[in-house]
């Protein structure tokens, strides 16, 4: 960590200032989404009414305050030192002071972007060392941390930036040590920086830190000696300011353990243990990794242990997680999106998105963020740079381009058949993320219930015409014979979720290859579904009145109540057209019957689609045109995949077109590689 400013400068990407051609166009097109996305969230701050605003500081001053001090409220989270330094801030109340809060935090959050980008180890890619700043600037502006970070007296960005700027950018060590002990002044747990810096060899930057610090703190005591006495000592580092120390937004090791019921002098202790053998493994990893020239992951890493291990890490300071994604995981080069994308989706999405509300994964969910912050401290297995795959990793094997492909439709030319098997955590994560995305689309969809009436009577009119209006018939006669209701009740419920999932989990075990054809095809049906939900709002016979349906699974339900009782809270009641229901069961026949090995295997695939329009349609919950059109989407999610990678065929791996692993891959990473590691297989 040595001279790390004059590293940072030597960079080979550092003095990158533009590309040519496709390149920097798609880097101008990133900036500009960049400033779109901060628009939005500077659009969203200001917003809110200036004296509500400025009242957010929660300081004595501000509008509609009767504080005497910092802490009367205990509202404020901020250390007496940052108090001591926004008093004058809202004692000024400016008209402006929203405005410029908010432009300073977004600008604070271009420039950490902008010293992470240049702080990337070498080598660095030419595309990544473009691209890296405007990527990463994006994914902040839209991530959990900035987001709440914006509000007013919220100061998560700045010590990040300090410390960054000590890093990278500052070349004298007093400098560098004088901007980490501030960053540490506004939030105490960055005083992990100084034995970083010890370890790292850099101990003048260490001791002034301490230095700066220190006197920062002491002069905070000498001006608010309450203030000081309440957070150091009463609250011991400002636990329970804000929120209620067990409360969602303490995402730490403290919060957490408070959350699982633990209380008390054992709750305490068990906190410190662990707090204790974080830092002592977290550091260890930081400052290796600090030595192996990844400042920007050993700082990352750094400052993911500062906030796990602080009595209260507010999610507005988990901004480090995203930091992290500078490290590089995985010998395979399929694997090495999945670390990126782990941490952009706990940082960015809910965590009611990432898991289901399930009781047994509420200890999970409730702790996304630090989770993301201790694997990265502490358990990721990141690559060195002394390893053979640090440049490169074993590619990935593709099949020949197909011949099939329609030219004349030169839809995304880049998609080739893969065929090794998908990273089984990335596809997790990516299926859940999906389902949930399609759910709330979904949910969202028109609901308006004369339209949906309307276009219910259309269909209904429609089907008479033709001929096929059977609806009424099958649904009674099923009612009227006990057993057979029970069995298409229980059909109905069960088998809609449990086969598509068996039928993907065998694919991806037995052939990853065609486990990606079915995947694609199903994601885009499910994507072509989505657009019918939203255009056509439909109401399914057991919620047309006055047509004597009867709904079998549901229940009565109450036709004068636009609520239909609750299952409208769960979900949709008009997104019937296309039905899924059925079109989903349609794919996993038609994968079944293409893909099975045996004749019985195909038969009970062929099956389950036919069992399953006769559910559909004697429960109630769908016309037999909504089944056509579940069909209509299912035969395009396939054809699309189809011009888009050719047929289902694929070339075994090694054969024509496929590229083979070099020598130095098979082998087993050559002279280069660290110890331990071996070829893979």
């Amino acid at each position: 960590m040595a001279n790390a400013a004059e590293h940072s400068g030597a960079n080979g990407h550092a003095g990158v200032i533009g590309g040519n051609g496709r390149l920097g166009a798609v880097r101008l097109l990133l900036w500009a989404l960049a400033g779109l996305l901060a628009l939005r969230q500077a659009a969203a701050v200001l917003s809110v009414p200036p004296g509500e605003w400025l009242s957010g500081f929660h300081l004595p001053g501000a509008p509609g305050s009767v504080l005497g001090s910092l802490y009367d409220g205990g509202k404020f989270t901020g250390t007496p030192f940052s108090g001591l330094v926004l008093k004058p801030l809202v004692a000024l109340a400016a008209p402006s002071l929203e405005l410029a809060w908010t432009s300073v935090t977004l600008l604070l959050v271009a420039a950490v972007g902008l010293v992470a980008a240049r702080g990337l180890p070498d080598p660095v890619p030419r595309r990544t060392a473009l691209l890296a700043a405007p990527v990463l600037v994006a994914l902040m502006m839209v991530s959990l941390p900035v987001r709440e970070a914006a509000s007013p007296g919220q100061t998560a960005v700045l010590p990040v930036l300090l410390v960054l700027l000590a890093v990278f950018r500052v070349p004298g060590e007093r400098g560098a040590g004088f901007l980490t002990g501030l960053a540490a002044a506004l939030q105490p747990a960055l005083l992990l920086f100084v034995p970083l810096l010890w370890l790292a060899g850099r101990r003048p930057t260490a001791r002034t830190a301490a230095v700066t610090f220190a006197l920062a703190t002491a002069l905070s005591w000498a001006a608010l000696p309450r203030d000081s006495w309440t957070y150091w000592v009463s609250h011991l580092a400002g636990t329970g300011l804000g929120a209620a120390p067990d409360s969602l937004a303490n995402q730490s090791v403290h919060g957490a353990l408070l959350r699982l019921g633990l209380t008390g002098p054992g709750e305490i202790l068990l906190y410190v243990a662990l707090a204790a053998g974080i830092v002592w493994i977290g550091l260890r990893r930081a400052a290796r990794y600090a030595r192996d020239g990844q400042l920007l992951l050993a700082v990352a890493l750094t400052g993911c242990v500062a906030v796990a291990v602080s009595p209260t890490g507010w999610r507005h300071q988990m901004l480090w997680v995203l930091l992290a994604v500078a490290g590089k995981v995985g010998k395979r080069a399929a694997d090495r999106p999945v670390w990126p994308v782990a941490v952009v989706l706990a940082m960015t999405l809910p965590s009611s998105v990432l898991l289901p509300n399930m009781a047994a994964l509420a200890p999970v969910r409730d702790n996304v963020p630090l989770l993301a912050a201790l694997a990265a401290g502490c358990a990721v297995p990141f690559l060195s740079r002394s390893s053979a795959y640090w440049r490169e990793p074993v590619p990935t094997a593709y099949g020949r381009p197909a011949a099939a492909r329609l030219a004349r439709v030169p839809l995304l030319p880049v998609w080739r058949r893969v065929l090794s098997r998908p990273n089984l955590l990335l596809e997790l994560l990516l299926i859940r993320v999906g389902y949930s995305l399609y759910s709330h689309i979904r949910a969202a969809a028109p609901t308006s219930r004369g339209l949906a009436e309307g276009h219910g009577s259309q269909i209904h009119a429609v089907e008479r015409t033709l001929g096929i209006d059977i609806e009424y018939a099958v649904n009674h006669a099923v009612v009227n014979t006990p057993w057979l209701e029970a069995f298409f009740n229980f059909y109905y419920a069960s088998f809609h979720f449990v086969v598509p999932l068996t039928i993907l989990a065998v694919l991806y075990w037995r052939r990853p290859a065609d486990y990606r054809w079915a995947r694609a095809s199903l994601g885009l049906a499910t994507v072509l579904a989505l657009a019918g939900f939203w255009l056509y709002p439909l109401a399914p016979p057991r919620l047309m009145p006055d047509l004597g349906f009867v709904d079998t699974v549901h229940g009565v339900q109450d036709l004068a109540n636009p609520q239909y009782g609750a299952m409208t809270a769960i979900s949709n009641q008009y997104a019937a057209m296309p039905s899924l229901h059925f079109g989903w069961s349609l794919w996993c026949g038609i994968v079944v019957v293409v893909l099975a090995p045996k004749g019985w295997q195909k038969a009970l695939g062929a099956m389950h689609p036919l069992i399953t329009v006769c559910a559909i349609v004697a429960t109630a919950n769908h016309w037999v045109l909504d089944a056509v059109g579940g069909a209509a989407v299912v035969g395009a999610g396939f054809g699309l995949v189809y011009v888009l990678s050719g047929p289902r065929g694929c070339v075994p791996a090694g054969a024509a077109g496929v590229p083979r692993p070099r020598a130095a891959e098979r082998a087993g990473a050559g002279a280069g590689a660290s110890a331990g590691e071996r070829a893979p297989v």
